[in-house]
């Protein structure tokens, strides 16, 4: 048995009791909190089971604390929403379930059908509104890389990572091209205020346009509330039939939506049009001032060295500066995928600094093309 991967596994269930218990201790919902906390307890069973493994094979091994990506993803929580650390649990126990499955088809053991129980118990989590999501203007943001997940967390780390990368390509091949310190200076302004201008205003077409489009949708629903309301129960008790219930709980709940208008609207909302209520609200105007802001956050670290240095003393602030805020990133972005801080960040690195030197090269056979 391979004792390092024992020990990771059990530094995972560890992280995922700690935030498991710390999320639930900030619910308002007693029932949410009560069902975190017994995913808690659970992890913690399952970190006494791996310990005690290892322990047979190295004595004094202990119980390990926390890790800091943990206690990293708790605190940008509070920021960000506590949306990105039930997507990055959700996860984890995805990987458990199919570790699980595999194990079993390994010993020759039928599957039990239980194995994603925690994964069902953790999505149905992540889709109840009473979670404690906090955090300001970018809890509304509206990232445009919505595909890839969706959440502010991310919207941030990739919204100032396009600015960082954009821009000091952008620089770079100025540079290449042996320009002097104004014009480099001119050039990264340009970019940093047409890349985050445009970034803006995709930002606010977007939200705009989705929710206009789901406004449109709701318009319609409720003039065929109106018009058939029997219909539209029928509808949502075979929606209710088709994710698991029998025929009478359909019923029964549908027959309680449709106590009055409101209940009844919000149900077609939620369960017919797949609408969430929150993301209709959103103001299209913070989507575009937050992007705005991020990916200027982002451009602005390979420029301003040029403001008060000149020549390679400026070109090596500017990369010592590109090279911290792209690690930076990489490690953030763990707090997402759970990957080592390390690789993660040198990853970014090798690929921002790749692409500065590929638009540096370009830079200079212009550069010598015009002097030429």
């Amino acid at each position: 048995m391979d004792i390092k991967k024992l020990k990771n596994q059990l530094q995972t269930e560890v992280d995922t009791a700690f935030l498991y218990q710390n999320i639930a201790s900030i619910q308002s919902d007693p029932n949410l909190s009560k069902v975190l906390y017994g995913l808690a307890e659970i992890e913690n069973s399952h970190a006494d089971h791996i310990l005690s493994k290892i322990k047979s094979m190295e004595k004094s091994y202990k119980m390990p604390q926390a890790s800091t990506r943990a206690k990293w993803q708790l605190k940008a929580g509070k920021y960000f929403g506590y949306g990105s650390i039930i997507s990055s649990l959700s996860n984890i126990e995805k990987e458990f379930a199919e570790n699980a499955i595999k194990h079993k088809k390994v010993k020759g053991i039928k599957a039990s059908g239980f194995e994603h129980n925690h994964l069902n118990i953790i999505e149905a989590v992540s889709q109840n509104e009473a979670l404690n999501v906090s955090g300001g203007l970018l809890s509304k943001f509206e990232s445009r890389h919505k595909s890839v997940g969706g959440n502010a967390l991310r919207a941030a780390v990739l919204g100032a990572n396009d600015g960082l990368v954009s821009n000091m390509s952008l620089v770079m091949g100025v540079v290449g091209a042996a320009v002097s310190n104004n014009t480099v200076l001119l050039t990264g302004i340009a970019g940093l205020l047409a890349g985050s201008i445009s970034m803006a205003l995709g930002e606010w077409l977007s939200v705009q346009s989705s929710r206009e489009l789901n406004q449109r949708q709701i318009d319609l629903e409720m003039e065929e509330l109106e018009a058939s309301p029997e219909d539209e129960k029928k509808e949502l008790v075979l929606l209710y039939q088709a994710k698991g219930m029998n025929a009478d709980e359909a019923q029964k709940l549908a027959e309680k939506a449709f106590e009055n208008p409101d209940t009844a609207i919000d149900a077609i909302i939620t369960e017919e049009l797949g609408i969430d209520k929150e993301e209709l609200g959103g103001s299209a105007w913070e989507a575009a001032i937050a992007s705005f802001i991020l990916f200027s956050i982002g451009a602005i670290i390979p420029l301003y060295p040029f403001l008060f240095l000149e020549g390679e003393k400026a070109i090596l602030l500017s990369l010592g500066s590109c090279v911290i805020g792209l690690f930076g990133i990489g490690a953030a972005i763990t707090l997402l995928t759970g990957k080592g801080i390390l690789f993660s960040g040198f990853r970014q690195v090798l690929f921002g600094l790749a692409a500065a030197a590929v638009t540096y090269g370009i830079g200079s056979l212009i550069g010598v093309s015009l002097a030429g």
